[in-house]
């Protein structure tokens, strides 16, 4: 009778102990999925807000090319510096290790740059052949490729402005399970 009396208790208290592992386990692995997911998501709004400010300088160049209000060769310098600037964005972006479950918000970011990239380089094609001044189908040809360059380019913007939301909304996969 007396070693019942020491064996309940003990039992109680490994049952207790193992139980006590098991939730702070569980409370470590949320933590650090919490943790994972949280740098993620700065990462990619700090990316995204890097890329917004470079695209919307680019692009306000472009539109003043398009409205006829600056020369196509003045453009040519900030035009390089975005691709080379989206280039760099394009490797930072591909350099991103996302949690589980947001691949897509990573690969949508690296897409929508190299869309970027080539919007610049159809603005590109259209300055030079607004450069070349022969009147004709080379000058339409050039102002449609500014026209929709630019369009493309703030097309790809707005993407990854949703890319940042998104982000922002990202949960952690035990917290995004619980919903």
């Amino acid at each position: 009778m007396e070693a019942l009396l020491f064996a309940v208790p003990l039992v109680l208290f490994v049952v207790l102990a193992a139980t006590f592992v098991f939730v702070l386990h569980r409370a470590a692995r949320v933590m650090a999925d919490t943790r994972e997911v949280d740098a993620f998501r700065g990462q990619v709004i700090d990316l995204v807000t890097r890329i917004d400010v470079s695209l919307t300088e680019v692009a306000e160049r472009i539109d003043r090319v398009r409205r006829h209000q600056v020369d196509p060769e003045e453009v040519r310098g900030n035009l390089d510096a975005a691709a080379d600037a989206v280039a760099r964005y394009s490797e930072e972006g591909e350099a991103l290790r996302p949690p589980p479950g947001m691949h897509d918000l990573r690969t949508t970011l690296v897409e929508e740059l190299a869309r970027s990239g080539r919007a610049l380089d159809v603005v590109r094609h259209g300055c030079d052949a607004l450069a070349d001044g022969v009147p004709g189908p080379r000058q339409v040809e050039g102002q449609t490729s500014v026209k929709r360059g630019y369009l493309n380019l703030l097309h790809a913007r707005e993407a990854l402005r949703r890319v940042a939301r998104e982000a922002e909304r990202a949960r952690p996969p035990a917290a995004a399970r619980r919903q």
